[in-house]
Protein backbone atom coordinates (compact mmCIF):
# COMPACT_ATOMS: atom_id res chain seq x y z
CA UNK A 1 0.00 0.00 0.00
CA UNK A 2 1.60 3.56 -1.00
CA UNK A 3 2.43 5.43 1.90
CA UNK A 4 0.21 8.75 2.62
CA UNK A 5 2.62 11.46 1.22
CA UNK A 6 3.13 9.22 -2.05
CA UNK A 7 -0.96 9.02 -2.74
CA UNK A 8 -0.89 13.09 -1.99
CA UNK A 9 1.83 13.58 -4.29
CA UNK A 10 -0.02 11.48 -7.43
CA UNK A 11 -3.12 13.60 -6.29
CA UNK A 12 -0.76 16.59 -6.98
CA UNK A 13 0.07 15.74 -10.20
CA UNK A 14 -3.07 14.54 -11.47
CA UNK A 15 -5.39 16.73 -14.08
CA UNK A 16 -8.45 18.61 -12.67
CA UNK A 17 -10.98 16.36 -11.37
CA UNK A 18 -14.42 17.26 -12.36
CA UNK A 19 -16.89 16.38 -9.03
CA UNK A 20 -20.05 15.95 -11.82
CA UNK A 21 -20.93 15.13 -14.79
CA UNK A 22 -21.12 17.13 -17.52
CA UNK A 23 -23.81 18.95 -18.76
CA UNK A 24 -25.23 17.53 -22.24
CA UNK A 25 -25.86 20.79 -24.19
CA UNK A 26 -22.64 21.76 -25.84
CA UNK A 27 -21.22 25.52 -25.60
CA UNK A 28 -22.86 27.34 -28.35
CA UNK A 29 -18.58 28.71 -29.13
CA UNK A 30 -16.48 26.52 -30.21
CA UNK A 31 -15.35 27.08 -33.84
CA UNK A 32 -15.95 24.22 -36.51
CA UNK A 33 -13.36 21.75 -38.29
CA UNK A 34 -14.80 21.64 -41.93
CA UNK A 35 -13.72 18.51 -43.47
CA UNK A 36 -11.39 15.48 -42.18
CA UNK A 37 -11.03 14.28 -38.52
CA UNK A 38 -9.69 15.57 -35.84
CA UNK A 39 -7.61 13.06 -33.56
CA UNK A 40 -5.96 14.85 -30.70
CA UNK A 41 -6.56 18.04 -28.22
CA UNK A 42 -4.71 19.82 -25.57
CA UNK A 43 -4.72 22.74 -23.86
CA UNK A 44 -2.05 25.44 -23.06
CA UNK A 45 -3.13 27.85 -20.72
CA UNK A 46 -6.55 29.63 -21.97
CA UNK A 47 -5.85 28.29 -25.44
CA UNK A 48 -7.15 24.79 -27.42
CA UNK A 49 -5.02 23.11 -29.69
CA UNK A 50 -6.20 20.54 -32.01
CA UNK A 51 -4.37 18.32 -34.48
CA UNK A 52 -5.68 15.66 -36.83
CA UNK A 53 -6.33 15.63 -40.92
CA UNK A 54 -7.70 18.67 -42.38
CA UNK A 55 -7.49 21.75 -44.23
CA UNK A 56 -9.85 24.19 -43.27
CA UNK A 57 -11.82 25.50 -40.14
CA UNK A 58 -14.43 28.29 -39.44
CA UNK A 59 -15.48 30.37 -36.18
CA UNK A 60 -18.49 29.44 -34.68
CA UNK A 61 -20.93 31.61 -37.21
CA UNK A 62 -19.53 29.93 -39.82
CA UNK A 63 -19.00 33.32 -41.46
CA UNK A 64 -15.56 33.06 -41.72
CA UNK A 65 -13.06 29.93 -42.99
CA UNK A 66 -9.41 29.72 -42.16
CA UNK A 67 -7.25 27.64 -44.04
CA UNK A 68 -5.33 25.32 -41.40
CA UNK A 69 -2.80 22.56 -42.46
CA UNK A 70 -4.19 19.65 -40.17
CA UNK A 71 -3.49 22.00 -37.04
CA UNK A 72 -5.05 25.23 -35.28
CA UNK A 73 -6.04 26.94 -32.16
CA UNK A 74 -9.07 28.88 -30.62
CA UNK A 75 -9.68 30.78 -27.13
CA UNK A 76 -11.03 28.58 -25.00
CA UNK A 77 -13.63 31.17 -23.49
CA UNK A 78 -14.70 32.61 -26.37
CA UNK A 79 -14.06 30.39 -29.84
CA UNK A 80 -11.87 32.93 -31.42
CA UNK A 81 -9.61 31.15 -33.59
CA UNK A 82 -5.89 32.46 -33.61
CA UNK A 83 -5.11 34.09 -36.57
CA UNK A 84 -1.20 33.99 -36.04
CA UNK A 85 -1.28 30.42 -35.15
CA UNK A 86 -0.97 28.66 -38.43
CA UNK A 87 1.68 26.69 -39.25
CA UNK A 88 2.08 24.50 -42.20
CA UNK A 89 1.93 20.34 -41.18
CA UNK A 90 2.42 18.46 -44.18
CA UNK A 91 0.93 15.77 -42.52
CA UNK A 92 -1.82 14.13 -39.87
CA UNK A 93 -1.41 14.99 -36.50
CA UNK A 94 -2.17 11.92 -34.08
CA UNK A 95 -0.57 13.68 -30.42
CA UNK A 96 -0.17 16.63 -29.00
CA UNK A 97 0.77 17.62 -25.68
CA UNK A 98 0.98 21.03 -23.57
CA UNK A 99 4.24 22.99 -23.03
CA UNK A 100 5.59 25.96 -21.14
CA UNK A 101 6.07 29.03 -21.82
CA UNK A 102 3.28 28.99 -24.39
CA UNK A 103 4.59 25.81 -26.43
CA UNK A 104 2.60 23.11 -27.89
CA UNK A 105 4.42 19.50 -29.00
CA UNK A 106 2.83 17.93 -32.22
CA UNK A 107 3.45 14.33 -33.18
CA UNK A 108 2.03 12.59 -36.06
CA UNK A 109 3.06 11.74 -39.81
CA UNK A 110 4.97 14.44 -41.07
CA UNK A 111 8.96 15.30 -42.33
CA UNK A 112 8.60 19.23 -41.68
CA UNK A 113 6.59 22.22 -40.47
CA UNK A 114 6.44 25.79 -41.61
CA UNK A 115 8.81 23.52 -44.78
CA UNK A 116 12.19 23.27 -42.18
CA UNK A 117 13.22 20.25 -40.96
CA UNK A 118 10.82 18.26 -37.91
CA UNK A 119 10.10 14.78 -38.17
CA UNK A 120 7.45 13.07 -36.78
CA UNK A 121 7.53 15.53 -33.38
CA UNK A 122 7.99 19.36 -33.14
CA UNK A 123 7.35 21.87 -30.42
CA UNK A 124 5.58 25.18 -31.80
CA UNK A 125 4.95 28.40 -30.56
CA UNK A 126 1.43 29.58 -30.01
CA UNK A 127 2.27 32.88 -30.83
CA UNK A 128 3.51 32.27 -34.14
CA UNK A 129 3.14 28.76 -35.16
CA UNK A 130 6.87 28.97 -35.49
CA UNK A 131 9.58 25.94 -34.56
CA UNK A 132 10.88 26.51 -30.97
CA UNK A 133 14.61 26.41 -31.60
CA UNK A 134 16.94 24.13 -29.18
CA UNK A 135 14.30 21.36 -29.61
CA UNK A 136 15.59 18.48 -31.94
CA UNK A 137 14.41 15.17 -30.97
CA UNK A 138 15.62 12.40 -33.02
CA UNK A 139 12.67 10.47 -34.37
CA UNK A 140 13.22 7.83 -37.34
CA UNK A 141 11.69 5.46 -39.17
CA UNK A 142 7.87 5.92 -38.66
CA UNK A 143 4.98 8.02 -36.99
CA UNK A 144 4.21 9.32 -33.48
CA UNK A 145 1.00 8.57 -32.79
CA UNK A 146 0.80 9.67 -28.69
CA UNK A 147 2.57 11.89 -26.30
CA UNK A 148 2.05 12.77 -22.41
CA UNK A 149 4.34 14.80 -20.59
CA UNK A 150 5.08 14.90 -16.86
CA UNK A 151 7.30 18.15 -15.84
CA UNK A 152 10.40 17.87 -17.50
CA UNK A 153 10.14 14.17 -19.58
CA UNK A 154 7.95 13.90 -22.91
CA UNK A 155 7.25 10.35 -23.06
CA UNK A 156 6.43 9.70 -27.01
CA UNK A 157 4.73 6.47 -28.44
CA UNK A 158 4.49 5.56 -31.97
CA UNK A 159 6.03 3.17 -34.42
CA UNK A 160 9.25 4.78 -35.07
CA UNK A 161 12.66 2.85 -34.53
CA UNK A 162 14.73 5.80 -33.05
CA UNK A 163 15.87 6.59 -30.85
CA UNK A 164 14.03 3.56 -29.51
CA UNK A 165 11.72 1.21 -30.79
CA UNK A 166 7.78 2.54 -30.28
CA UNK A 167 8.56 4.36 -27.06
CA UNK A 168 10.48 6.98 -25.55
CA UNK A 169 11.50 9.34 -22.92
CA UNK A 170 12.99 12.36 -24.44
CA UNK A 171 14.04 15.61 -22.52
CA UNK A 172 11.39 18.38 -23.02
CA UNK A 173 13.34 21.28 -23.64
CA UNK A 174 15.99 19.86 -25.77
CA UNK A 175 14.31 16.26 -27.45
CA UNK A 176 17.12 14.16 -26.08
CA UNK A 177 16.44 10.93 -25.50
CA UNK A 178 16.66 10.18 -21.97
CA UNK A 179 19.58 6.74 -21.51
CA UNK A 180 17.44 5.82 -18.20
CA UNK A 181 14.40 5.10 -19.71
CA UNK A 182 15.19 1.69 -22.00
CA UNK A 183 12.12 0.14 -21.91
CA UNK A 184 11.19 -1.71 -25.51
CA UNK A 185 8.00 -3.08 -26.44
CA UNK A 186 8.40 -6.44 -28.41
CA UNK A 187 6.21 -9.29 -30.11
CA UNK A 188 4.39 -7.50 -32.41
CA UNK A 189 1.35 -8.66 -33.19
CA UNK A 190 1.47 -6.36 -36.44
CA UNK A 191 3.92 -6.18 -39.16
CA UNK A 192 5.85 -3.43 -37.06
CA UNK A 193 5.35 -2.88 -33.30
CA UNK A 194 3.41 0.07 -32.52
CA UNK A 195 2.44 1.93 -29.15
CA UNK A 196 -1.44 3.48 -29.70
CA UNK A 197 -1.94 5.15 -26.36
CA UNK A 198 -0.27 6.14 -22.91
CA UNK A 199 -0.73 8.29 -20.29
CA UNK A 200 1.06 9.14 -17.72
CA UNK A 201 0.54 9.95 -13.29
CA UNK A 202 3.94 11.17 -11.65
CA UNK A 203 4.39 7.30 -10.65
CA UNK A 204 3.39 5.14 -14.02
CA UNK A 205 3.37 5.15 -17.45
CA UNK A 206 0.46 3.13 -18.48
CA UNK A 207 1.13 1.93 -22.40
CA UNK A 208 -0.67 0.26 -25.00
CA UNK A 209 -0.16 -1.00 -28.57
CA UNK A 210 0.55 -4.23 -30.68
CA UNK A 211 2.94 -5.85 -28.59
CA UNK A 212 3.18 -8.17 -26.36
CA UNK A 213 5.97 -7.97 -24.25
CA UNK A 214 7.76 -5.40 -22.63
CA UNK A 215 11.56 -5.34 -21.51
CA UNK A 216 11.18 -9.05 -22.29
CA UNK A 217 8.49 -9.96 -19.98
CA UNK A 218 4.70 -10.68 -21.04
CA UNK A 219 2.22 -8.05 -21.63
CA UNK A 220 -0.27 -8.36 -24.35
CA UNK A 221 -1.22 -5.49 -25.46
CA UNK A 222 -1.21 -3.21 -21.76
CA UNK A 223 1.43 -2.97 -19.69
CA UNK A 224 2.58 0.02 -16.66
CA UNK A 225 6.13 1.02 -16.35
CA UNK A 226 7.22 2.62 -12.62
CA UNK A 227 8.80 5.72 -13.39
CA UNK A 228 8.68 7.00 -10.06
CA UNK A 229 12.67 6.61 -9.92
CA UNK A 230 15.87 8.17 -12.32
CA UNK A 231 15.60 4.95 -13.94
CA UNK A 232 12.31 3.54 -15.65
CA UNK A 233 11.30 0.02 -14.43
CA UNK A 234 8.85 -2.76 -15.61
CA UNK A 235 5.84 -2.34 -12.86
CA UNK A 236 4.47 -5.73 -11.10
CA UNK A 237 1.41 -5.45 -13.13
CA UNK A 238 0.42 -7.41 -15.58
CA UNK A 239 -2.97 -8.50 -17.07
CA UNK A 240 -3.80 -11.21 -19.59
CA UNK A 241 -7.55 -9.59 -19.96
CA UNK A 242 -6.01 -8.56 -23.75
CA UNK A 243 -4.09 -12.26 -24.94
CA UNK A 244 -7.57 -13.03 -26.21
CA UNK A 245 -7.51 -12.51 -29.76
CA UNK A 246 -10.43 -10.82 -31.35
CA UNK A 247 -11.18 -10.77 -35.14
CA UNK A 248 -8.79 -11.44 -37.40
CA UNK A 249 -8.79 -7.69 -38.87
CA UNK A 250 -8.02 -6.67 -35.53
CA UNK A 251 -4.75 -8.73 -34.52
CA UNK A 252 -4.30 -5.68 -32.21
CA UNK A 253 -7.18 -4.29 -30.48
CA UNK A 254 -6.69 -2.23 -27.49
CA UNK A 255 -6.74 1.68 -28.58
CA UNK A 256 -7.10 4.50 -25.62
CA UNK A 257 -6.53 4.85 -21.85
CA UNK A 258 -6.31 7.40 -19.24
CA UNK A 259 -5.71 7.62 -15.44
CA UNK A 260 -8.57 8.45 -12.81
CA UNK A 261 -7.63 12.12 -11.56
CA UNK A 262 -5.44 10.30 -8.41
CA UNK A 263 -4.17 8.01 -10.44
CA UNK A 264 -5.71 4.87 -8.85
CA UNK A 265 -6.39 3.18 -11.33
CA UNK A 266 -7.13 3.38 -15.42
CA UNK A 267 -9.50 2.92 -17.95
CA UNK A 268 -8.95 1.03 -21.20
CA UNK A 269 -10.87 0.79 -24.44
CA UNK A 270 -10.69 -1.37 -27.53
CA UNK A 271 -11.89 -2.38 -30.80
CA UNK A 272 -12.19 -5.39 -31.89
CA UNK A 273 -15.24 -6.55 -33.52
CA UNK A 274 -18.61 -8.58 -32.11
CA UNK A 275 -16.57 -11.52 -30.54
CA UNK A 276 -17.13 -11.29 -26.95
CA UNK A 277 -14.71 -11.24 -24.53
CA UNK A 278 -12.46 -7.85 -24.34
CA UNK A 279 -13.31 -6.81 -27.80
CA UNK A 280 -15.46 -2.99 -28.35
CA UNK A 281 -15.35 -2.68 -24.90
CA UNK A 282 -14.40 -0.11 -21.67
CA UNK A 283 -13.00 -1.91 -18.81
CA UNK A 284 -11.40 -0.12 -15.40
CA UNK A 285 -7.94 -1.46 -13.84
CA UNK A 286 -6.51 -0.50 -11.01
CA UNK A 287 -2.89 0.98 -10.82
CA UNK A 288 -1.09 -0.36 -7.89
CA UNK A 289 -2.56 -4.13 -7.65
CA UNK A 290 0.32 -6.44 -8.17
CA UNK A 291 0.03 -9.88 -9.51
CA UNK A 292 0.69 -11.80 -12.59
CA UNK A 293 -3.30 -12.37 -13.81
CA UNK A 294 -4.74 -9.13 -13.30
CA UNK A 295 -8.97 -8.86 -13.56
CA UNK A 296 -10.75 -5.61 -14.79
CA UNK A 297 -12.80 -4.23 -11.75
CA UNK A 298 -14.95 -4.16 -14.67
CA UNK A 299 -15.89 -4.49 -17.97
CA UNK A 300 -18.83 -2.68 -20.23
CA UNK A 301 -19.47 -4.46 -23.93
CA UNK A 302 -21.10 -2.44 -26.68
CA UNK A 303 -21.87 -5.50 -28.07
CA UNK A 304 -19.63 -5.18 -31.65
CA UNK A 305 -18.97 -1.25 -32.22
CA UNK A 306 -15.32 0.11 -31.44
CA UNK A 307 -14.54 3.10 -28.50
CA UNK A 308 -11.23 4.77 -29.47
CA UNK A 309 -10.97 7.15 -26.79
CA UNK A 310 -11.58 7.49 -23.17
CA UNK A 311 -11.68 10.04 -20.69
CA UNK A 312 -11.94 9.67 -16.93
CA UNK A 313 -12.44 12.03 -14.46
CA UNK A 314 -13.24 11.05 -11.37
CA UNK A 315 -17.34 11.89 -12.02
CA UNK A 316 -17.68 9.42 -14.96
CA UNK A 317 -15.58 7.48 -17.24
CA UNK A 318 -16.52 8.83 -20.77
CA UNK A 319 -16.14 6.73 -23.67
CA UNK A 320 -16.26 7.30 -27.00
CA UNK A 321 -16.18 5.37 -30.91
CA UNK A 322 -19.03 4.38 -33.20
CA UNK A 323 -21.04 2.69 -30.41
CA UNK A 324 -24.78 2.20 -30.41
CA UNK A 325 -25.06 0.79 -27.24
CA UNK A 326 -23.44 0.31 -23.94
CA UNK A 327 -24.29 -1.93 -21.10
CA UNK A 328 -24.59 -4.47 -23.73
CA UNK A 329 -22.25 -8.21 -22.74
CA UNK A 330 -24.34 -10.33 -25.18
CA UNK A 331 -24.99 -8.05 -28.16
CA UNK A 332 -23.36 -9.45 -30.96
CA UNK A 333 -24.18 -6.33 -33.83
CA UNK A 334 -27.67 -6.43 -31.91
CA UNK A 335 -28.86 -4.96 -28.35
CA UNK A 336 -28.88 -7.67 -25.96
CA UNK A 337 -30.57 -7.77 -22.82
CA UNK A 338 -30.05 -4.42 -20.51
CA UNK A 339 -28.28 -2.72 -23.12
CA UNK A 340 -29.06 0.99 -23.26
CA UNK A 341 -28.72 3.53 -26.77
CA UNK A 342 -25.23 5.27 -26.11
CA UNK A 343 -24.80 6.47 -30.07
CA UNK A 344 -21.15 7.89 -30.62
CA UNK A 345 -20.47 8.74 -26.72
CA UNK A 346 -21.55 7.84 -23.44
CA UNK A 347 -20.40 7.91 -19.89
CA UNK A 348 -19.62 4.96 -17.66
CA UNK A 349 -20.01 5.13 -13.51
CA UNK A 350 -16.47 4.73 -12.09
CA UNK A 351 -17.00 2.18 -9.06
CA UNK A 352 -20.37 0.11 -11.07
CA UNK A 353 -19.35 0.46 -14.74
CA UNK A 354 -22.68 0.80 -15.84
CA UNK A 355 -23.93 3.48 -18.41
CA UNK A 356 -24.63 6.67 -16.90
CA UNK A 357 -27.72 8.66 -17.62
CA UNK A 358 -25.92 11.21 -19.75
CA UNK A 359 -26.75 10.78 -23.11
CA UNK A 360 -26.05 13.40 -25.60
CA UNK A 361 -25.79 11.45 -28.74
CA UNK A 362 -23.11 12.19 -31.46
CA UNK A 363 -23.45 11.55 -35.20
CA UNK A 364 -21.20 7.90 -35.37
CA UNK A 365 -19.22 8.13 -38.18
CA UNK A 366 -15.96 6.29 -37.77
CA UNK A 367 -15.58 7.67 -34.04
CA UNK A 368 -14.73 9.67 -31.11
CA UNK A 369 -10.73 9.87 -31.38
CA UNK A 370 -9.84 12.50 -28.94
CA UNK A 371 -10.71 13.83 -25.45
CA UNK A 372 -9.91 16.59 -23.56
CA UNK A 373 -11.08 17.03 -19.93
CA UNK A 374 -10.44 20.95 -18.85
CA UNK A 375 -11.62 22.26 -15.34
CA UNK A 376 -14.71 24.32 -17.13
CA UNK A 377 -15.61 21.20 -19.55
CA UNK A 378 -14.86 17.83 -21.57
CA UNK A 379 -13.44 18.89 -25.48
CA UNK A 380 -14.57 16.19 -27.84
CA UNK A 381 -13.03 15.76 -31.37
CA UNK A 382 -14.24 13.40 -33.94
CA UNK A 383 -15.08 13.22 -37.84
CA UNK A 384 -18.69 14.03 -37.45
CA UNK A 385 -20.57 17.57 -37.55
CA UNK A 386 -23.53 16.60 -35.08
CA UNK A 387 -22.67 16.34 -31.32
CA UNK A 388 -25.52 16.95 -28.47
CA UNK A 389 -28.45 16.97 -31.54
CA UNK A 390 -26.27 20.00 -32.41
CA UNK A 391 -23.85 21.29 -35.33
CA UNK A 392 -20.74 21.11 -34.10
CA UNK A 393 -18.28 20.10 -36.85
CA UNK A 394 -15.18 17.64 -35.50
CA UNK A 395 -14.88 19.59 -32.33
CA UNK A 396 -16.94 20.70 -29.13
CA UNK A 397 -16.85 20.81 -25.62
CA UNK A 398 -19.76 19.66 -23.19
CA UNK A 399 -19.66 22.39 -19.86
CA UNK A 400 -19.60 21.80 -16.35
CA UNK A 401 -22.87 22.81 -15.18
Amino acid sequence: MLARVALAAIIASAPTAHFRVVSANPVDSTPHVLDGIVNAITVVGDTVVVGGSFSEVSDAARTTAYPRSNLFAYDLTTGRVLPDFAPIVPGPVYGLAAGDQGTVYVGGEFIGVNDSPARSLARLKLSDGSLVTGFAPRIGGGMVSTLARQGSKLYVGGDFTSPRTALARIDATTGAADPAFGITPGGSLTPRVKVYAIAATRYRLAVDGSFTTLDGRSRPQLGLIDISGPTARLAPWRTDAYARPCMSAFPSYVRGLDFSPDGRYFAVVTTGGPKGGMCDTAARFETYTKGATIKPTWVNATGGDSLYAVSVTGAAVYVGGHQRWLNNPQGRDSAGPGAVSRPGIGAIHPTTGMALSWNPTRERGIGVKAFYAHRSGLLVGSDTTRLGREYHARIGMFPLP
